[in-house]
């Protein structure tokens, strides 16, 4: 056998992973690597902290809630 080019090897990987039962999924996922994300994520924990300090939003959750063991 002589070699493969990359195509082939993928090719070859891909078919015996479907042979198996598997199939090709992607997933686009955020770059948390740029300056964006950091940015979004601290605005987004700012307003959670913010929220935490002036709701009484988990107040109302817990007196509606049952506790799991008295189910």
């Amino acid at each position: 056998m002589g070699l493969m080019t990359v195509k082939d090897r993928v090719g070859e990987h891909r078919r015996r992973m479907r042979a198996r039962g598997y199939r090709p999924v992607q997933i686009w996922v955020p770059d948390v690597r740029t300056p964006e994300f950091a940015a979004e994520a601290r605005r987004q924990a700012l307003l959670v902290a913010q929220a935490d300090r002036l709701g009484d939003d988990q107040d109302f959750v817990e007196a509606v809630s049952v506790p799991w063991d008295d189910e």
